[in-house]
């Protein structure tokens, strides 16, 4: 029998949203060190006291809305404890399931008897300050924290191929519409017949948003409304309006606290307060997302679903519970197929980044707060968490629920399986001419709702490019945005622009 000293289990969840219409809300709201301090508390308070100044180990996920110097030194200020393990996690929105997953190795391998993680982030509060003329750091009730003059955006993204970086594409909004425009073709589907998937799909998940309290656009929208551009919807990367892209201009913030069943039940806590954490599994894609086979399926996230639920001897049917990570539609899509789920299953218990929202690298943390919740209600039931980081590129999958074990004993990475499914990769090449075939596309809108170019992902023998559709081709523009026929497969003419770059059009 395994040792309940062993056993690691979520005692306390916490959960902030600092919604612009909170009643008595100052014009700026709390820094995301201080909403993070806030979860924590009710964590803590969550799992009946007395815990957070227990807690040995504390992950920060990182946040990007304001520049600290030490983030885990002013979180670990503002509650008054500083653990002895307290650390700062890499950009990417899988890392609350990996900081969850290490939490609760730590627990059974007996490194620590209490550990935590939170996120936070607060990019309503500066937005909204900046376009006030505002500074957050002297004109906030209190002052944020100071900010750092040192400080660098994680969102230099210096990894990628120089030509996705001269075209633009260095952004996940830009480049998941690759994916999406790549899988509508593969499963035969017409971009109007995968439009209308996601929008359906979208608009599943914005009734549990709704009914989130934790949740930022808190009412239920209709098909019709997702996938319909409007001066509220406006494109922004085909075939992405606003309405199904990730929302990151929210203030929220979650915590999560861990300990062994046995310090839990010691402490007299109810059981079906207390939520197991079963087994999980990562991989990773190649990080230059330029540098992968294709771009209709994604070897790293099937592994890790596979082995993941192998692991904890479960199938889809048996999960009371599923968040799969959401945001652009083609990560759930992607996954529900991996699984095979029903075209009417909901796989999302918090309610999506796009209408619950996009607290950046934080998300999943909120996602295993509204699961720890769900199984509550069931006892003994399961849930299963899929995050994903950067360019569909980082994957780490988690069980949580089921009956108390101690975690496997298996390698989290699944990386050797993840790369056998892989083929050969094309080379890139800069500099070509005459025909090349379309591999895939996204065409880019202004804020008006104009094309400002389409970028094309050609293949030419056995070699990969990138090219640009310049705004003046409509012809061009109008095959890459034709709702009914698909335009992947199609031939073109490359010709070399003034500023050294690659242009493509339609034969």
């Amino acid at each position: 029998m395994t040792d309940p000293a062993r056993i690691p289990v979520i005692i306390g969840i916490g959960e902030v949203a600092d919604r612009p219409d909170s009643p008595g809300r100052l014009p700026i709201g709390p820094e995301p060190a201080a909403l993070m301090a806030e979860a924590l508390r009710l964590a803590d308070a969550d799992a009946g006291g007395g815990w957070l100044r227990r807690v040995a180990s504390l992950d920060i996920v990182n946040a990007v809305s304001w520049p600290y110097a030490d983030l885990p030194a002013r979180v670990a200020d503002l509650t008054g404890h500083r653990p002895a393990r307290l650390a700062y996690g890499p950009v990417g929105g899988e890392t609350p399931v990996r900081f969850l997953h290490e939490a609760a190795r730590r627990i059974a391998r007996g490194e620590v008897e209490v550990a935590a993680l939170c996120s936070g982030e607060a990019e309503h509060s500066a937005s909204a300050a900046r376009r006030a003329g505002l500074k957050p750091g002297q004109d906030a009730v209190p002052p944020w924290t100071a900010p750092d003059p040192a400080w660098t955006s994680p969102r230099v993204r210096d990894y990628l191929h120089p030509q996705a970086l001269r075209h633009g594409l260095s952004q996940p909004v830009v480049v998941y519409p690759l994916y999406e425009t790549a899988l509508q073709a593969a499963w035969g589907q017409t971009p109007r017949q995968g439009r209308d998937e996601s929008a359906a799909l979208w608009a599943a998940f914005s009734r549990v948003a709704a009914e989130n309290p934790y949740g930022w656009l808190r009412r239920p929208f209709t098909p019709d409304e997702i996938a319909t551009p409007s001066a509220a919807n406006r494109p922004i990367a085909w075939p992405y309006p606003k309405l199904m892209v990730a929302n990151p201009v929210v203030n929220q913030a979650a915590a999560l606290i861990v300990t062994s069943l046995r310090l839990a039940r010691t402490a007299g806590l109810p059981e079906h307060h207390l939520v197991p954490i079963g087994p999980g599994a990562a991989a990773n894609e190649p990080r230059d997302w330029l540098s992968r086979d294709r771009f209709d399926h994604a070897p790293a996230q099937d592994a890790v679903l596979s082995a993941t639920l192998r692991r904890a001897g479960l199938t889809p049917a048996d999960l009371a519970a599923i968040e799969l990570y959401s945001c652009f539609p083609c990560v759930p899509k992607l996954a529900r197929r991996s699984l095979g789920l029903s075209d009417d299953a909901v796989p999302t218990v918090a309610g999506g980044l796009t209408f619950f929202g996009a607290p950046l690298n934080g998300y999943m943390a909120h996602a295993a707060c509204a699961t720890v919740r769900r199984l509550r209600d069931a006892p003994g039931a399961a849930g299963l968490l899929y995050g994903q980081g950067e360019f569909v590129t980082k994957h780490h999958a988690l069980v949580l629920g089921g009956e108390p074990g101690a975690p496997s004993a298996a390698p989290v990475s699944v990386q050797d399986e993840a790369d056998s499914r892989r083929g050969p990769v094309p080379p890139v090449v800069e500099e070509a001419s005459g025909r090349a075939t379309l591999e895939t596309h996204t065409v880019l809108f202004d804020r008006e709702g104009a094309p400002e170019k389409g970028v094309v992902v050609l293949r030419q023998g056995g070699s990969r490019l990138l090219a640009r559709v310049p705004a003046a081709d409509r012809a061009t523009l109008g095959l890459l945005t034709d709702l009914d026929r698909p335009a992947l497969g199609r031939d073109g003419i490359l010709r070399p622009a003034p500023d050294g770059l690659l242009e493509w059009e339609a034969a």
